[in-house]
């Protein structure tokens, strides 16, 4: 990908300018994309991109730039750049390259390129009958395939030569359905790490019928009366709040800057003794996993509350030292035009011991949010604004009539404690996490949920 002399080079000029710590990330990487709309094939697309990021510490303070010039010349001119934007110190260390061996966990058992694009199309067209099929409101259908192969370099001034290849694979499909007030959506983007067996492997029928008849029931349902009231959140993307409201600010990228409600207070209860939540990077062939993060640390399985009490921050280089905790193979950036930071993976509320039908008997009078669907949160907070995408009236114990227009509304850190009920349903969900190292693949999870008061919006 690049000479080991060039990568030398930059690394012994960075620290000969004083850093502390000189770190060479290279990326090649590969993508390509099928889009289909209303029965027909809307776009192709396919790109690659090539570039190099260095980085540059000195003390607690990092400077960071990027070039897809691969000249040595051009990357030590950055060297210097950088080592200037910053006041020179003693010269750094460096030791020598140490080539080491990753443990790829992760099984591609069809490389995607020997599969033509005419397969491809053929799925989506499946997909787009499947979802028709389930009556004539659905008016409008969508799906896409999506494909991209990572290979990375990561070398630094601690001796440290890794090299690691990601291959990931994800599928969308959305339906319209039509109702009296309007349209409604629905969708899934089930995504894995790994190669094409994933697209040959999906339930065509169960996941359209899943899709259509969420978008159909929707489209004739009334709207939610909001008040403070229990919530049973249903399973995977449920997990989206926990993630987004707890997730971030559990990382030291905000916890370092004291930026969140959690600094300070691992080994204090943070919820009741019945949730455990775990951020796990080794699951085999799942959306969030790596092997190493950018870094060059391997995958790691972290828990992060345990019975109620918090035990771990997610963190990064930086992070770590600042916080005074380990790191935990959480440094992860969109490509080398980013700096890594400590970000989730595979990040979820693990399993309990109550059943579904336990938790919606015991509410009077609430909602059951069974798809989640966008929202927003203040990391520094962790106050959130959910709106569900399907969701039903609870009442006397039972599951009544759909309602939409349903919003979740509170602060992470004050909704934990409320979770009183938690299902043996664990299931996860892909999605795209974005923060100041930009978008990367994450996985939220959870089994179904009972929080026995939150404020619901409602039109």
């Amino acid at each position: 990908m690049l000479p080991e002399s060039t990568v030398h080079d930059v690394l012994a000029l960075g620290t000969a300018k004083g850093a502390d710590f000189a770190e060479v990330f290279v990326e090649e990487s590969e993508t390509s994309g099928i889009d289909l709309l209303d029965r027909k094939i809307d776009q192709i697309s396919s790109g690659n991109a090539f570039g190099i990021g260095i980085r540059l510490i000195f003390g607690g303070q990092m400077v960071y730039g990027y070039s897809s010039d691969d000249h040595a010349d051009v990357l030590l001119r950055l060297t210097e750049n950088l080592a200037a934007a910053h006041k020179a110190g003693d010269p750094g260390s460096l030791a020598q390259l140490q080539h080491q061996s990753v443990l790829d966990r992760h099984h591609v058992a069809i490389d995607p390129t020997t599969i033509p694009k005419q397969e491809r199309a053929d799925l989506l067209r499946r997909l787009d009958e499947g979802a028709r099929r389930r009556g004539e409101k659905i008016k409008q259908v969508s799906a896409s395939m999506a494909e991209k192969r990572r290979a990375v370099l990561i070398a630094n001034s601690e001796g440290l030569w890794v090299e690691d290849a990601r291959q990931y694979a994800r599928l969308r499909i959305s339906a319209i359905a039509e109702g009296s007030d309007g349209p409604q959506v629905a969708s899934e983007t089930p995504g894995v790490l790994g190669g094409y067996e994933f697209f040959q492997g999906i339930d065509v029928d169960a996941l359209t019928d899943e899709v259509a008849t969420a978008a159909l029931r929707m489209a004739d349902a009334g709207y939610i009366n909001g008040g403070i009231m229990p919530v049973v959140l249903g399973n995977g993307f449920g997990g989206v709040i926990f993630h987004e409201a707890c997730g971030h600010p559990l990382e030291t990228e905000s916890v370092r800057k004291q930026a969140s409600p959690f600094a300070d207070k691992l080994g204090e209860r943070v919820a009741q003794p019945i949730l455990t939540a775990i951020d796990d990077g080794t699951l085999v062939n799942h959306w969030g996993s790596i092997n190493v993060d950018d870094e060059g640390q391997p995958a790691q399985r972290t828990v992060l509350i345990e019975n109620g009490i918090l035990k771990a921050y997610l963190s990064d280089r930086i992070g770590a030292g600042q916080v005074g905790v380990p790191r935990t193979g959480s440094a992860r950036r969109e490509s080398y035009r980013y700096a890594p930071v400590s970000r989730m993976r595979n990040t979820y509320i693990d399993r309990g011991p109550h059943q579904f039908a336990d938790m919606i008997a015991s509410i009077d009078l609430g909602l059951y949010a069974k798809k989640m669907g966008g929202g927003s949160v203040d990391p520094s907070t962790g106050e959130f604004n959910f709106s569900v995408q399907e969701g039903y009236v609870i009442r006397q114990g039972k599951v009544a009539e759909p309602v939409r227009g349903a919003t979740l509304i509170g602060k992470g850190f004050e909704v934990l404690p409320r979770i009183s009920m938690i299902g043996d349903d664990l299931a996860l969900a892909a999605g795209m996490c974005g923060a100041s190292s930009g978008m990367v693949p994450t996985t939220v999870g959870q089994p179904t949920i009972k929080i026995d008061s939150i404020l619901v919006g409602g039109r």
